[in-house]
Order: structure tokens, then sequence, then C-alpha cells
């Protein structure tokens, strides 16, 4: 299938934007990227067109997608409470196959809608979730969550460890679909259990998605029990590589970005999750001095409360200005690279995905820019960070397979999605909690 995707700005990321141009895609690869007159004679069987901007579709480096479920159950409090009092008991309670197939279809179709095509996910019963994503046609890191006490899909890190392996075995060479290993955290997953889920990520190869030095607790914890900062404590034990993805990395030193370096590990921030919950703001500008991976990331929407990347963009540019009082630091090209290539490299893909350039595979998206808040246009990488909202992507290619074409879902039916997902999650988690 051949594909053109024409617009009035093409944003390929490693280039500058280009006015009135056209990207050629052909059984999902990107054949073409260049002016509309270089490519308006090209035949084609699908042609996109209009007042957009064409860009790389966006990627969200650290999720725990199923979370959808608990979206709002439990706000306004710090991360332990959060989790120990209200989260962990819900998901023994209540996360079941048919918790995480119907959880994971409502989160795509969030994300599908604001143009995110790729998701890291840490959580359980990621073959049921595999699954999905499979049928809608999305990209995926899926990593199966391993911690120290019983998690809803397995009792102990004995079986969580061996359902990942089995998992990572069945879907190893998939299309679209990269499965890892997650354990959970340094204050959560014991030296062993680290360890043996690194020999996984090791023995094939694949991504290993963990939360380092979410909060100062953190830090006291793991110093107590070990003498190191999380950080070091990692790197002691050996499972620190250029497959590791860690999530938040707000409370670091300079040794402990100095091993971040060292090691090539990627880190996943996630600015309106550490606010919601009080947890800090990472050294991002820091990092982007050093050139360290920097994806960017909603985390779950029961910490956020969405799934929207775009609006994780404006957050993550004003945040860092204001934190650091310069206008200066993260800039809209440093997000809009966080957001695509740049998320990319942290979960290994940047060879794939990440940029529009030939060669690479098709993920792609459009924004429409016939909407008062985008008029006038006079840069338009400013205005994706700054100005546009998730509502304003129009479509949205995976490997030059259409999700969404001119507004409306190709491979869901909307209705039904948030029908099934009252009837199969919210009725009993509300009968649960009383409501």
């Amino acid at each position: 299938m051949r594909i053109l995707v024409f617009g009035t700005y093409i944003l390929p990321i490693t280039s500058p934007p280009i006015e009135d141009g056209g990207v050629l895609i052909e059984d999902g690869i990107i054949q073409k990227v260049g002016q509309r007159s270089e490519l308006d004679q090209e035949e084609a069987d699908l042609v996109v067109d209009g007042n957009l901007i064409v860009m790389p579709g966006l990627v969200n480096t650290h999720t725990h997608a199923a979370m959808v479920g608990f979206r709002g159950l439990a706000d306004d409090l710090p991360l332990m409470e959060w989790l120990e009092k209200h989260i962990w008991p819900m998901e023994r309670e209540m996360v079941t196959p048919t918790f995480i197939r119907h959880g994971v279809k409502l989160a795509m179709m969030e994300m599908i809608r604001g143009g995110t095509t790729t998701f890291a996910d840490m959580y359980f019963f990621q073959r049921d979730a595999a699954q999905v994503v499979d049928r809608m046609g999305m990209r995926a890191v899926l990593a199966e969550g391993v911690i120290d006490f019983p998690a809803p899909a397995n009792p102990d890190p004995e079986s969580q460890l061996a359902y990942t392996e089995s998992f990572i075995r069945e879907w190893l060479n998939h299309p679209l679909i990269i499965p890892a290993v997650g354990p959970h955290a340094p204050y959560s997953t014991s030296p062993d259990v680290y360890r043996r889920a690194h020999a996984l990520s090791e023995r094939y190869g694949v991504p290993l998605l963990t939360h380092v030095v979410e909060t100062q607790a953190e830090i006291q914890q793991i110093q107590e029990r070990y003498g190191k900062t999380p950080v070091e404590h990692l790197a002691n034990l050996g499972v620190l590589d250029e497959r590791t993805v860690a999530a938040h990395m707000v409370w670091v030193t300079e040794k402990d970005m100095d091993l971040v370096e060292q090691y090539r590990i990627g880190i996943a921030h996630c600015p309106e999750s550490n606010l919601k919950l009080a947890s800090g703001v990472a050294p991002v500008p820091a990092y982007l001095r050093r050139g360290l991976k920097v994806g960017l990331a909603t985390d779950g929407a029961t910490s956020n409360n969405d799934l929207d990347m775009v609006g994780e963009m404006r957050t993550a540019a004003l945040l860092h200005k204001g934190h650091q009082q310069d206008p200066t630091v993260a800039t809209a090209e440093q997000v809009l690279w966080m957001a695509t290539l740049g998320g990319a490299q942290v979960l290994g893909l940047s060879d794939r995905i990440g940029s529009l350039e030939p060669g690479k595979e098709a993920d792609l998206i459009t924004l429409d820019l016939d909407a008062a808040h985008l008029t006038p246009i006079y840069n338009p990488i400013s205005h994706v960070v700054y100005a546009a909202k998730a509502s304003d992507v129009r479509d949205v290619f995976v490997r030059g397979n259409p999700l969404l074409l001119d507004g409306e879902f190709q491979t869901l039916d909307p209705e039904e999605v948030i029908t099934t997902f009252r009837q199969e999650v919210e009725a009993p988690i509300r009968q649960k909690a009383g409501q």
C-alpha cells in the first residue's frame, strides 16, 4: 500500500521543518520526505492532505495503561500513602485479565486520539494486554511487573519471573510489540529479584523498565538499607545498562548522573505525575546538557490523570523554565525531541521510529491547523509544544497502518469500548468502593 501525507508543515525532527511538503509511505516504510512538488506526481492508494502539521507519532516512555480503571479513585495524596493504602489494595482485589483487556483498550483509545503511537507499559497480565495491542495496531513495550509481594497475576517473584520469561518468548519477534521485564523499584524489589530480572533482559535482549528515585523518601529508605543512593545501589547490583528505562529520576546526585551516562540508561520524565504527587522536579535541563537519553511520559492515569502527551509537552516546557527561573531551558525543540526521537532512543527504537526519514517505519501523525488557538502560525514547533491540544490530532498511522483518519478511529469502535469498560471495569470497582 502506498500512502501520501501532505501538509503545510512537515516536522522531520532530525532536520528543519519543510513548508508545503509531504511524506511517501510504501508497505509501512517511509520512502521519501520532501516538498510537495517532489511528491505530487507519485501514485498512491491513500492521500491525506490539508492545512496540517505532519510529524512523528508521540512516544510515551512510561505508563501503566490499564490503570485508567482507577482514574480519579485516590487523588491529592503523597506517593507512598497513595500506593500502600489505596492503589495496591485495590489492585489485589480488582486487577484481572478482564480488567486489563478493557483498561488497555480504553487507554489506547485515549492515546491514539492524542497522537501517541508508541507506549512503554509496566503492569500485570501483559499477555492479555499484548493481545489487545496487537488487534488495535499500536506499538508498545510491555513489561510484566515484578515485585516482592503478591501481584495480581502471580503470587510471588518466582512465579512473576517465570510468567515474564514465558511472555517474552511468546512475543519476542512481533513487529510492533516488544516484551520486557519490569522490576518495580529499589524499595519494593530485592537485590536478588533485580539481578534475575536483569538476567532475563540480557538473555533475550529486551528492555528492563523500572521506577528509580521518584521521591526523597526512597533515597532515605535505600540509604538505610544499603548505604547508597538508589542509582548507586542498582549500579552496584550490576543491573544497569543501555536497555534500562528508569522512570522519574527526580532526586539524583552528580555521581548518579555520571552513572546514568556511564551505563547509557534511558530516562522517562513524568512531569505531570511528579507534580501531582508532589514528588519533585527532575533535573531535565542538566540531563539534556549532558546529552543523556531522555524521553517524555505520562505515567499512569491514576497519578496524572490522563494519557495526553500533547499536554505533557507543554507542562514539561513550562515547568523547567519556572523551576530554573530561566526561559531558555527546555525549549520547544528539546521538548518535541523528547516526545519523539528522544523517547525512541530511551526505548531502543530510534533506528525504527521517532523521526520522519526514508527507511524508518511510518509512525506519524497529523495535527489540524484550522483552529483559533493555532492561528496565526509562525513557528510550527512552537505551536506543537505551546499551543496545540490533543484534540487537534487528525490522523494517526503506525507502520503505515491508519489508526485514525480524519478524526475517525479505524481499528476500534469508541462507543463499544467505553460502554464495555463501564460495564466490565467501572461497575465492579464502584461496587467494591461502595459507590
